[in-house]
Formats: C-alpha cells, sequence, structure tokens
C-alpha cells in the first residue's frame, strides 16, 4: 500500500519541481498558504498546534530533497506528529497549480 502512495508522491514531486526555480512571491505564496489553510496549524516564527513555517525551512533549505520533501507532505496526507504529541494526517491541499504550489514551497523556504 505504501509502494504506490510513494510513487505517487515522486510523480507528484517531479511534476511540480520541474517548474523553473526562480525567486518565490512572498505575497501570493503566503495567500495561498492562508487558502489552503496552512496558517491554521502553523505560524510563519512562532509554535502553534504545529511547528513553524521557519523551523520547516530551517529543517529543509539548502538541501537537495528539501522542496520534495514539503511538497510530498502537503500532497499525500502522510502522518504528522502536533505539538501536543498527538498524531494526524496532514492536510492534503487543493491547488493543482504547479506553478502556484511551488512558489508557496520557495516561500516557505526562504523564511529561514
Amino acid at each position: 500500500m505504501k509502494t504506490p502512495l510513494i510513487l505517487a508522491a515522486a510523480g507528484l514531486a517531479a511534476t511540480f519541481l520541474s517548474v523553473p526555480a526562480q525567486a518565490a512571491d512572498a505575497a501570493a505564496g503566503e495567500a495561498l498558504a492562508k487558502k489552503e489553510g496552512c496558517l491554521k496549524c502553523h505560524a510563519v516564527d512562532k509554535k502553534k498546534d504545529a511547528v513553524s513555517l521557519k523551523e520547516i525551512a530551517k529543517k529543509y533549505a539548502g538541501k537537495p530533497d528539501g522542496e520534495a520533501k514539503i511538497l510530498s507532505q502537503i500532497t499525500t496526507g502522510q502522518k504528522v506528529k502536533l505539538e501536543d504529541g498527538t498524531e494526524e494526517e496532514h492536510k492534503v491541499i487543493k491547488s493543482k497549480d504547479k506553478a502556484e504550489v511551488t512558489n508557496m514551497i520557495q516561500w516557505i523556504l526562504s523564511l529561514k
């Protein structure tokens, strides 16, 4: 069961990340994060129900697979551990716009 999910995530990562790298449009990235509900659990610079976006940026920025790992997390509904120690499936974003999603990920990574 996990193999098809991993293959699907890898395919999505390849599709989304094939958009040429460029500087993130911060306003558009933050707007998509709000629209998709990311900021209900994540704050930009402090812990909420989940780690801050800055903590995510510190963890993944500069790593060759950083964008792919974030993309996988937001598109496959993997289990995540919340700050209170409970686990739940991460919300899957609805946007299918490759450039929009890639921009949001690049915005997050720029917060380090």
